[in-house]
C-alpha cells in the first residue's frame, strides 16, 4: 500500500491553514489560527451525527459542522415514520439512536397528550429494544445526547464558502473554508449534507438527475410514464387557464414541455416536501396560516381535482407519539413542489433559500386551502381543521419544520455505483459496510399535458427484494478525484438505487462506516482508497453493523 505522505500530517495541515487563513482579507480574527482535527465532518444530518460519534469511540479528534441550527436533519426535521424495510439489517450507532428512543418513550414524563399504552401507531412493538415512530424534538433530543456522551463538539451555524471553501494540495483536502472566514483543517474529512457540497468542490464528480436506463442496464432509471400509476390524477383535470383552452396558458405547477422518451435521462430530481408534523390535540394546536402573497391560481388545479370528483384527503398522516403525525405526500395533488426544485442541487445558497422559500409559500398556501377554501370538500375542510401544527414542535420556525426534505440531490460517481441490479440481486456489491433494505421509491418529478389532461411523472415504487449490501467504493470517491474524503450520503448510487438506499437509518449505518474507514486511513497512513478491507469490516462487525443480508454473522 503506498503511504501517504504530506500534508496529511497534522503539522504540515496546520502550516497549510495558516496560509489558507492569511490568505483571506476578510476574515475575522479568530480564522488567523485554523482548527485541526484528525476527522472533520460536514452535515449535521442523521449521518454526520452518527459519524462524529463513531470518529470519538474510536479515539480521533473531531468536529461535526451543521450549517444550520439544528441536528439531525430530516430525523429530526419531521420524519419520524422511519422507512426501513426490514428492521434487522440496521445495526451500530444507528440501532443505538432507536434504542435510545425507546428509553425516550419509556419514561412516562414523556407522553404529555396520551398514555403510552393508548398509542395506536407502528414502531413501538411490546418486547423490542427499539422503537421506530417518535416526535421531531425527541430526536433532536437523542442525537444532542449521543453527540455529548461521546464528547463530539458540534458547530453550527456556519457554512462552506462555496467559491473557495475547499484547500486541496496533492488531491487532498487540508482545510475547509466557512462563509465568515472560519478556517478548519483535517486528515480526513467526511461529507454527511444531503446536497454534497463538500464533494463538488472537492472536485469530485457528481450527477444530477435521472440516468438513462442504458447507463447501468436498467429499467427503472429515466423518464416513467408507464410506471406512472402511484400519486397519479384517478380523474381527467383540465390543465387549462380556460378550461379546454390550449391558447389561455397552462396552470402554475404544469410543464409546457413533454416528459421525454421513456427510459431517457434527464436533469431533474424527484420533488421536495416538508414533513409536517400536526396534532388533534385542542391545546396543542397552532393555526394554518394563509402566506402572505396567497395566490389561488396556485390550487386551482387542486380544486379542479376535487370537483372533478377525486374527494379522498389528499396527505398520508402517521400517527406519532402524543396524538402527532409525520405527514407526507399522497396522491396526484399533494405537500409535493412537483417540477419547482431542478435548480436546488447545484445552486447557490440563494438560489436554494429562494426555492426553500417558494416550497414553504407552496404549502403553508396548500394547507390554508386545504381547511378553508370553500371549493374544497367539507369534510376535507373539517379534516385539515382538526388536524393542525403542533404547537410544541419547531418553535423556532413557526412550528413548520427547519429541514425542507431534499430527497435527492447529488449523487457522487465513484468507480462503483449502486444501481438497480445491486439492489435487486442481480448484482452484489463487494466490500459491504451496511445494508439497504427499502423498496426503490421515487417521488413524482415531472407535471405535463397529455390529451388534454394533467398528468404526473416519476414515481416509481417496485419491491419485492430483501436486504441487500453496499459497497465501501460506493461511498469514497476516486483516488484520482480525492485521497481523503467519504461520502456517506450523497453516495455513489443511480436515481433509482439511491431511491432505495436513502433511508436515514441507512445514512447512520453509513456515516459510522465513513468514519471507521477515515479513522483507519488516519492509522494506516494511507489514502482512503487503500485501507485494509479486512480489518475495516472486522472493525464494523465489532461495532455492531451488519454487513451480510443473510443475517449469520
Amino acid at each position: 500500500m503506498k503511504r501517504l505522505r504530506l500534508p496529511f500530517t497534522p503539522l504540515a495541515i496546520l502550516a497549510l491553514g495558516f496560509a489558507f487563513a492569511a490568505a483571506l482579507p476578510s476574515a475575522p480574527a479568530h480564522s488567523a489560527e485554523p482548527e485541526t482535527y484528525d476527522v472533520v465532518v460536514y452535515g449535521g444530518t442523521s449521518g454526520g451525527a452518527a459519524a462524529a460519534i463513531q470518529a470519538r469511540r474510536m479515539g480521533k479528534s473531531v468536529i461535526l459542522i451543521e450549517p444550520g441550527q439544528h441536528l439531525g436533519g430530516l430525523t429530526s426535521g419531521g420524519l419520524g415514520a422511519t422507512d426501513i424495510g426490514n428492521k434487522r439489517a440496521i445495526g451500530g450507532v444507528s440501532r443505538e439512536f432507536y434504542q435510545k428512543i425507546r428509553e425516550y418513550y419509556a419514561d412516562d414524563a414523556n407522553w404529555t397528550a396520551e398514555k403510552r399504552a393508548d398509542f395506536p401507531g407502528r414502531g413501538h412493538q411490546p418486547g423490542e429494544d427499539t422503537a421506530w415512530t417518535f416526535e421531531p424534538h425527541a430526536a433532536e433530543h437523542v442525537y444532542q445526547q449521543m453527540l455529548r456522551e461521546a464528547k463530539a463538539p458540534v458547530l453550527l451555524q456556519q457554512r462552506l464558502d462555496l467559491r473557495q471553501g475547499v484547500k486541496k494540495v496533492d488531491g487532498q483536502i487540508v482545510a475547509l473554508v466557512m462563509e465568515s472566514g472560519r478556517a478548519i483543517a483535517g486528515r480526513m474529512f467526511i461529507d454527511a449534507t444531503y446536497e454534497g457540497d463538500l464533494l463538488a468542490l472537492a472536485g469530485v464528480s457528481y450527477h444530477v438527475g435521472r440516468e438513462a436506463n442504458s447507463v447501468y442496464q436498467e429499467t427503472l432509471n429515466g423518464v416513467q410514464t408507464k410506471h406512472a400509476v402511484h400519486h397519479q390524477f384517478s380523474h381527467d383535470v383540465d390543465p387549462y387557464v380556460v378550461p379546454g383552452d390550449p391558447a389561455s396558458g397552462l396552470l402554475p405547477g404544469v410543464q409546457d414541455t413533454q416528459p421525454g422518451e421513456d427510459g431517457s435521462g434527464d436533469n431533474k430530481v424527484q420533488a421536495y416536501c416538508f414533513r409536517l408534523c400536526t396534532t388533534d390535540a385542542p391545546g396543542n394546536r397552532a393555526e394554518w396560516k394563509k402566506p402572505a402573497g396567497y395566490d389561488e391560481r396556485q390550487y386551482e388545479l387542486l380544486l379542479r381535482n376535487f370537483e372533478a370528483g377525486d374527494v379522498r384527503v389528499p396527505w398520508h398522516p402517521s400517527r406519532m407519539p402524543n396524538r402527532k403525525t409525520d405527514t407526507n405526500n399522497n396522491f396526484a395533488i399533494s405537500t409535493d413542489n412537483i417540477g419547482q426544485n431542478y435548480a436546488y442541487p447545484d445552486g447557490d445558497y440563494a438560489t436554494r433559500e429562494a426555492i426553500i422559500r417558494e416550497h414553504l409559500d407552496y404549502q403553508q398556501g396548500l394547507m390554508w386551502t386545504l381547511a378553508h377554501h370553500p371549493r374544497v370538500p367539507e369534510n376535507v375542510r373539517q379534516h385539515f381543521q382538526t388536524w393542525r401544527p403542533a404547537k410544541d414542535e419547531f418553535r423556532d420556525t413557526n412550528h413548520w419544520p427547519h429541514q425542507l426534505y431534499v430527497r435527492e440531490a447529488r449523487r457522487m460517481i465513484s468507480d462503483l455505483v449502486m444501481n438497480q441490479n445491486h439492489c435487486q440481486g442481480r448484482l452484489t456489491a463487494p466490500h459491504s459496510v451496511g445494508l439497504a433494505a427499502y423498496t426503490m421509491d421515487s417521488h413524482n418529478i415531472q407535471r405535463y399535458v397529455s390529451d388534454g389532461k394533467a398528468r404526473n411523472e416519476g414515481d416509481v415504487q417496485v419491491g419485492g427484494f430483501g436486504p441487500y449490501p453496499i459497497a465501501f467504493e460506493a461511498i469514497r470517491p476516486r483516488k484520482s478525484e480525492c485521497k481523503n474524503l467519504l461520502v456517506p450520503v450523497c453516495l455513489s448510487a443511480s436515481h433509482i438505487a439511491f431511491g432505495s438506499i436513502r433511508m436515514e437509518p441507512v445514512f447512520m449505518v453509513l456515516g459510522q462506516s465513513a468514519a471507521t474507514a477515515a479513522c483507519q486511513a488516519i492509522d494506516q497512513q494511507v489514502p482512503i482508497q487503500d485501507i485494509d478491507q479486512a480489518q475495516l469490516q472486522k472493525r464494523l462487525l465489532a461495532d455492531g453493523q451488519v454487513l451480510d443480508a443473510d443475517f449469520k454473522q
